[in-house]
């Protein structure tokens, strides 16, 4: 199944593409996207397409903040009818979690969790599809409209700690502080965003709990009506789970909101099994963290759930046929 998403994803590329000198007609064309269907937001279009649209408009026209750049602009409105249910919760915790619950109605990609420990909130966010894809743009652009709702629901309240990318920086770094504000981290272990805990109670001004109960029935009824692939599902869930160390069956059961007995006899359903999607994973989130030499075999062989480097190193053997040492030499960037 092609892993979809809404057409609003590229709300103003082509205004962006033209204020940096670039003719975006042919880029659509070879990406499969029409200008037609831009002008119809809830369309749906393969984030395939999305994704290989931005990476090529970055690389034509020589910006490597393009997707940045398409958030820069991006007001609350622009992610459609669920913007009336975020703006109404009392606090930015109960908008993320709202977000959370409904995100499949934005992108069937988008994959976001909170992890709450101590006084530190980290949002996760991951774009993950059926088939691997070049994603920085289109991640840039996600965790920027992330970080604009954030400031749209508290203002100068909201004070993030920094910034995360698993990619590589850009050359110049001055676009990523100037539009974050904040310590901006790459070569991380995750997507997302650090924020101190009590941001997120902080309360809404503009909350109305009379608009945001009708938004909520509404959106339910949106909700009912779209088709979600199981698979996809866990494969979201191990993709922001596993790194933390908490992707075994019963807790991506538990954080589908199902039992094991359950999801298995679905991901059957489906011609899939736990396992395979697991290893499937694991081959994605290896390559992203053995390019980056900050990380040592032992601290990938944790990331990836291995409480032996030894065990991992057994794993990546098998799947791609040299040591990860090896293979990590044989594959060293040229300066």
């Amino acid at each position: 199944m092609t892993t979809m998403t809404r057409a609003r994803v590229l709300i103003n590329y082509i205004e962006v593409a033209k204020r940096l000198e670039l003719n975006p007609i042919p880029l659509m064309r070879q990406a499969g996207v029409s200008r037609t269907l831009l002008e119809q937001p809830e369309q749906r279009l393969p984030v395939s397409a999305a994704a290989m649209l931005l990476e090529e408009s970055a690389q034509a026209s020589g910006c490597e903040t393009f997707g940045l750049r398409m958030a820069e602009s991006r007001q609350l409105s622009d992610i459609g009818v669920i913007s009336l249910l975020l703006v109404h919760q009392p606090t930015l915790r109960d908008a993320i979690k709202a977000m959370v619950q409904y995100r499949h109605l934005l992108s069937d990609s988008l994959a976001i969790y909170v992890e709450e420990f101590e006084k530190t909130i980290v949002i996760r966010e991951e774009i993950v599809t059926d088939i691997p894809l070049v994603s920085r743009q289109v991640t840039e652009l996600a965790i920027g409209v992330m970080y604009r709702l954030c400031s749209a629901l508290l203002g100068s309240a909201w004070n993030p700690r920094s910034v995360n990318f698993t990619h590589e920086p850009p050359a110049s770094l001055e676009f990523h502080r100037r539009f974050f504000r904040c310590n901006v981290a790459f070569g991380a272990e995750f997507n997302g965003i650090v924020c101190p805990a009590v941001d997120l109670d902080k309360p809404n001004l503009m909350a109305d709990p009379a608009l945001a109960r009708f938004a909520e029935h509404y959106v339910e009824t949106l909700s009912t009506n779209t088709t979600r692939s199981v698979a996809l599902d866990v494969r979201k869930a191990i993709y922001l789970l596993l790194p933390i160390g908490r992707a075994s069956i019963e807790q991506i059961a538990e954080a589908l909101g199902t039992n094991v007995r359950t999801l298995q006899r679905r991901l059957e359903a489906s011609g899939e099994t736990f396992s395979d999607l697991s290893n499937s994973v694991r081959c994605e989130l290896v390559m992203r963290y053995i390019v980056n030499e900050n990380y040592s075999i032992s601290q990938i062989a944790d990331l990836l759930g291995y409480s032996m480097p030894s065990s991992f190193t057994r794993w990546f053997t098998a799947e791609f046929g040299l040591t990860p040492t090896r293979w990590r030499a044989l594959n060293k960037p040229t300066e």
